[in-house]
């Protein structure tokens, strides 16, 4: 059993790891108008970036399953923080075209290896407290992001250059990146390098799909609303500039919300009544946004929407880890990919089907797709 202060210990090193991530991914997606401004590009061009780091990030997911084979989570985690810190750093000085192209690429892998080898980690601090933990490990994630748009905003605001809070996320990840190497948990969840595929157990195929239908329709929704719901309420609904960025907060602070309060009421009501709530709620809140076209409406309705990808991730990991826990890490590499598959659906699906006034309700898409899938949260429930 591990002693309760080197527990303690592990348990900060995981919750900075993924606080870190926020921080890394807000930054970076606060900058963006910048970044575009010095290195010449279009909105097209923009997109296609964006894109090509959900690919390069499905690759890293990937690259975190091998390297937790071979040498456990732990290597994969320090890894993935410190590409992401290489890629921050010459996205914050770059003005050639290429080398952005590498950067963001070399990002786009560190961001797939840590949202998979954090889960990894996650998996296993839970394993040892016996209790849920990931509400409270996503709700610094979220709540980082959340500082580091702040810090993004009073960084321009004083005329000091955008690449300053991506150097201010690169350092901290390479810090936690080294702490961790001693830090993190050492064991290994995955089936040993050597060993033949007949002698191991099965991967639960089944199961993994249906945790990753949920983690899937929870990105849709985190997606569509961080890509629209601002483009919403300036050209569908002309809010006044000051007020469109209240979609998106409200959203945040609906999700932060949620997650901290998720670990008590898996406590309390278990996984899969709190996968259904959140699953009601995002519904009714997509709903309100697509048959009331009033500001206010939009912005509670976001704010509802916020519920499910807040409460629905951080539950889906959770029993990710379970399924297997001797192959945990394998595990969980897998249900990560469907991460990024949601993410480019919910980003692409709403601009193909609408536009203006008519993007309202287009935000039936992901409550259409979270009503669908919700038949899959029987699966949350341990067994």
């Amino acid at each position: 059993m591990t002693a309760l202060p080197a527990l303690r210990t592990r348990g900060a090193a995981v919750g900075a790891a993924y606080a870190a991530q926020g921080l890394g991914y807000a930054t970076i997606v606060t900058a963006l108008p910048t970044i575009k401004d010095r290195v010449d590009i279009g909105d097209d061009a923009v997109s296609m970036l964006l894109l090509a780091t959900c690919l390069a990030a499905a690759l890293g997911s990937v690259l975190a399953d091998v390297i937790a084979v071979r040498a456990g989570s732990r290597l994969a985690l320090a890894s993935g923080l410190a590409a992401q810190a290489v890629g921050l750093l010459f996205v914050s000085f770059t003005a050639s075209l290429p080398v952005l192209i590498v950067a963001i690429a070399l990002y786009g892998v560190g961001l797939g290896a840590v949202d998979a080898s954090s889960n990894m980690q996650g998996s296993l601090l839970q394993r040892h407290h016996e209790r849920p933990v990931f509400g409270r490990l996503y709700a610094g994630y979220t709540g980082a992001a959340i500082v580091a748009t702040g810090v993004t905003a009073a960084v321009l605001a004083t005329g000091a250059p955008a690449g300053l809070t991506l150097v201010i996320a690169a350092v901290a990840q390479i810090a936690i990146a080294g702490w961790g190497l001693r830090a993190f948990d050492p064991t290994r969840a995955a089936h040993e390098v050597d060993d033949s595929a007949a002698s191991r157990p099965s991967l639960p195929r089944r199961a993994i799909w249906a945790v990753g239908a949920i983690v899937f329709a929870a990105f849709v929704v985190d997606s569509a609303v961080a890509s629209w719901s601002t483009i919403y309420l300036t050209d569908g609904l002309r809010a006044d500039p000051g007020v469109t960025p209240l979609g998106y907060g409200a959203y945040l602070v609906a999700m932060l919300a949620a997650r901290l309060g998720t670990d008590p009421l898996v406590r309390r009501i278990g996984r899969m009544r709190l996968g259904i709530a959140a699953v009601v709620v995002a519904v009714a809140g997509a709903v309100l946004v697509a048959a009331a076209p009033f500001v206010p409406a939009a912005i509670l309705g976001f704010a509802a929407m916020g519920v499910a990808s807040g409460a629905l991730v951080p539950i889906a990991f959770s029993r990710a880890g379970e399924l297997l826990p001797e192959r945990s890490d394998e595990v969980i590499a897998r249900v990560n990919l469907f991460n990024y598959a949601g993410a480019v659906a919910g980003a692409v699906a709403l601009g193909l089907i609408a536009a203006g006034p008519s993007l309202g309700p287009a935000f039936l898409v992901p409550a259409v797709i979270l009503a669908a899938l919700s038949p899959l949260l029987r699966t949350l429930r341990r067994h």
